[in-house]
């Protein structure tokens, strides 16, 4: 029988280490919450070592995201793909920024391709990274696949600035903690 419906979920911890109710103001702010959270995601053996999160012009959070796909069985349950979903829902639009306002994603890592892909089309004005592709690809056994070689310009052309290195020290040392220890999910 063909599935009519998809389901996929967070884990429950998410609320503890996301906070709603505070304000990130810094670009740090951001990027420290997608490293926090994909901390806790290896901590917990819920995933991967990958934490993102959606912002509003004002700093609010939007949505959160963590890597899932082991547990859900999903090749596209990237951390930055379950961020853009729970907004999209959250916000009722497919593209975050369609009726106005300024959306941020913040990430623990830089996108994949396919989350490149999905950041094209998400509706967001802004990208913040911590680790680079390259310290994916260095500390773990994560293939990243391949961009385009101006993949930076092709985002900017599209109205997405893109910030790289943000707290990438920070970012580096989850994904070498989950590398020494392999997979923990």
């Amino acid at each position: 029988m063909l599935r009519l419906q998809i389901h996929l979920t967070l884990p429950p911890w998410i609320g503890e280490i996301a906070d709603e109710g505070r304000t990130y103001a810094t670009d740090e702010d951001k990027v420290g919450l997608a490293i926090a959270l994909s901390r806790r995601n290896v901590e917990s053996g819920h995933g991967g070592p990958f934490g993102a999160a959606v912002f509003n012009e004002a700093g609010r959070l939007v949505s959160a995201g963590v890597n899932r796909v082991v547990p859900q069985t999903c090749s596209v349950a990237h951390a930055e793909m379950m961020a853009y979903m729970a907004a999209q829902q959250r916000l009722a639009a497919y593209r975050l920024n369609e009726a106005g306002g300024r959306y941020v994603l913040a990430t623990s890592a830089q996108p994949c391709c396919q989350c490149y892909g999905a950041t094209v089309w998400a509706g967001v004005d802004e990208l913040l990274i911590g680790a680079r592709s390259e310290d994916v690809e260095e500390l773990t056994d994560f293939d990243e696949g391949p961009l385009p070689a101006d993949w930076i310009g092709e985002l900017e052309r599209r109205g997405i600035a893109v910030r790289r290195d943000v707290l990438r020290d920070q970012a580096r040392a989850v994904l070498a903690a989950y590398g020494a220890g392999g997979p923990s999910y």
